[in-house]
């Protein structure tokens, strides 16, 4: 097993502990009355967020660099076969991501590449099932799966015109002539994305590999630039040992890779250096200077680019040639993705967990101390009546009303905050609402279409990234005007009925802006700078804010979702508590009505409170006790997971 495999497995058996220890959280916290809206949806979100964790690693490279064949090599080595179709020449004509659904029967899902002609992104079309060619996947025979993997190598011959409206032909391109048949037709890919559903185990556990295109589909098929390379949680970057840095390598680093965690060089094809006519030694230090130039035309440390050999790699896992899988130093690239990446994978999901875990701890744990602190003064109460006379009894009766107008009064004020609540709620989606986002796409398509200038199209672009950073901006300072409000409602009732309440959820669309701005980062890097468009990088643009305005619903559709969530249950502390406080001023009255009816039941309630107050103690043990085991859940090391393994 290798390490890779070895530190995901690990990865999946601490997911699976964190989980098992928040659902019994969750269900004590049921048991015994503690839940409410907010701590429900707070556990349902952790719960979703690692049931849903995906890590995605994807191979970007120029054609020929063996993309696929290191693919094969780190990832389907134990079929003892190619996976991937992997020869001379290029073998992955579109994007193709693999990954496990359970929901699909194992298949390959192919996208026609006509669909390039329509107004729709790939995201878009992913939600329309009918559009996709589907090929049954045969996982219990190699040859079977073999064959089928290579649809994504198929091209097929469309006039110049279609290719045009595709936005694949660029008649300034000098070398477009090269694919330009005797007959006037040009070749392309078939598909235009493959997805490929198969139940291998690192995809069952939420690995997704993207294997892309040559570099020259990187410009051209948005869903890679804005979607599948940017979100990847790893992407290596393939370059060939004996070419090293080609002028289209650095510009597609630069441009859509670039620096940043997760980003790794691997140089592959070392084998192509290897000379029986130079010393061990002299090939080593060959390779280092090539490892050495590319690190510096590339700014990165030379730590950071790893030599291997795909093809020599595979070969020794298929043959179980220890000597040559480690001169082909495929072991120490997988090393670095199982020692770097998955860490940092875990880090994130940790640190999520932990504001979430903290919150609900911190809530859990006012609660329970307020149901301990109403018991204690029951039983200060009660025990002050052991010998008094009717008057006093009558006395704390009248207190315990008072109290009770007050709390009243503080109720029927509430109900003003819940109007203003609403209508604030309301104001919120007035920029944030889907029509409105919908309605401003067609002024930017208008705009782009009414301009066949750049100047004038990146204008109908500019228009469209800062109106909808201006309304989100704007359905920011409503959920502000909640927060605030809301703040103050806590703060009264804490102070002015002892409710043990902190402050309200928090909320920010701060992380949505952020989002949107990177987007637009993307499309300043592809069109920002160009002075004059020529038609065919007119279409290109057009298909590029196909995906860019598709990329902003997804965004928008995700915060309209966290908003209402968030409008649902930035109440409910409050109103848990107001329950809670009701029924302990109702159950106090109760317990001294019975005593003025029968002295004699003083004892017995006394009693009765003190024995509540001991369940009281051991739920808060219990209570710390389970806080303590999914914090412990949460910060196990991997390490410690591979006996379990």
């Amino acid at each position: 097993m290798s390490n890779l495999v070895q530190k995901f497995r690990e990865y999946s058996i601490w997911r699976s502990g964190v989980m098992a220890s928040l659902e019994r959280y969750r269900a004590w916290v049921g048991t015994m009355d503690l839940s409410d809206a907010a701590s429900d949806q707070r556990i349902s979100r952790a719960l979703g967020r690692l049931a849903e964790d995906k890590l995605s690693i994807a191979f970007v490279a120029e054609f020929s660099r063996g993309k696929s064949e290191l693919i094969n090599a780190i990832f389907f080595a134990d079929y003892g076969q190619r996976i991937l179709p992997s020869s001379a020449g290029r073998t992955t004509m579109c994007p193709t991501e693999l990954l496990y659904d359970e929901t699909f029967p194992p298949s390959i899902r192919l996208l026609p590449i006509e669909t390039r002609a329509e107004s729709q992104s790939t995201s878009d079309f992913k939600e329309q099932n009918h559009v996709w060619t589907v090929l049954p996947l045969d996982i219990s025979s190699g040859d079977g799966m073999l064959e089928a993997f290579k649809q994504v190598s198929l091209t097929k011959r469309v006039s110049i015109e279609d290719a045009k409206n595709y936005g694949l032909y660029d008649e300034d391109d000098p070398d477009i002539g090269l694919t330009v048949s005797d007959d006037g037709m040009v070749e392309v890919s078939q598909w235009r994305h493959a997805i490929v559903n198969f139940p291998h185990p690192l995809l069952k556990e939420g690995l997704i590999i993207v294997d892309t295109p040559g570099l020259n589909a990187i410009g051209t098929e948005p869903e890679l630039t804005l979607n599948l390379i940017p979100n990847a949680h790893a992407v290596l970057f393939i370059l060939a040992a004996d070419t090293g840095v080609t002028k289209s390598d650095i510009e597609v680093w630069r441009n859509h890779i670039g620096t940043g965690p997760g980003r790794m060089v691997v140089l592959n094809k070392i084998d192509s250096m290897w000379d029986e006519l130079r010393t061990p030694a002299e090939v080593d230090e060959q390779i280092a200077g090539q490892v050495a130039s590319v690190a510096n035309t590339l700014g990165l440390t030379q730590q950071q680019v790893f030599p291997v050999s795909a093809q020599k790699g595979l070969v020794g896992k298929i043959n179980r040639d220890a000597p040559l899988l480690a001169k082909s130093r495929l072991p120490a690239l997988e090393a670095a993705l199982s020692d770097e990446l998955i860490p940092a994978k875990q880090d994130i999901i940790r640190a999520q967990l932990a504001i979430d875990i903290d919150e609900l701890a911190a809530s859990k744990q006012a609660l329970l101390s307020s149901r301990t602190r109403n018991v204690v003064e029951q039983l200060v109460e009660l025990k002050s009546l052991r010998g008094k006379n009717e008057n006093i009894v009558v006395h704390m009766m009248k207190r315990i009303d008072m109290e009770k107008k007050e709390f009243d009064g503080s109720l029927l004020k509430l109900q003003g905050t819940r109007a203003v609540f609403a209508r604030l709620s309301t104001e919120v989606f007035t920029h944030l609402g889907m029509d409105v986002l919908k309605e401003e796409i067609g002024k930017a398509r208008q705009g782009m279409n009414k301009s066949m200038f750049s100047l004038g199209m990146r204008e109908a672009v500019r228009r469209f990234f800062d109106q909808i950073q201006n309304n989100l901006i704007l359905s920011g300072q409503k959920t502000d005007e909640i927060t605030e409000m809301m703040t103050v409602m806590y703060r009264k009732f804490s102070t002015e009925h002892g409710l043990a309440l902190s402050t309200p959820m928090p909320f920010s669309l701060d992380k949505y802006r952020k989002e949107i701005a990177m987007i637009e980062g993307v499309y300043q890097k592809q069109f920002g700078t160009a002075v004059l468009m020529t038609t065919p990088q007119v279409v290109l643009m057009q298909k590029f804010f196909d995906s860019i305005a598709s990329r902003v619903k997804q965004t928008f559709l995700l915060a309209n979702r966290d908003v209402e969530a968030w409008l649902k249950v930035v109440m409910a502390p409050l109103e848990a508590q107001i329950r809670e406080h009701k029924g302990q001023l109702k159950r106090r009255r109760q317990s001294i009505e019975r005593i003025h009816v029968a002295t004699d039941g003083l004892e017995e309630k006394v009693a009765s409170l003190e024995k509540m107050q001991a369940e009281l103690e051991v739920q808060r043990r219990t209570l710390a006790a389970l806080e303590a085991e999914l914090k412990n859940a949460i910060t196990e090391e991997l390490d410690s997971l591979k006996v379990a393994a």
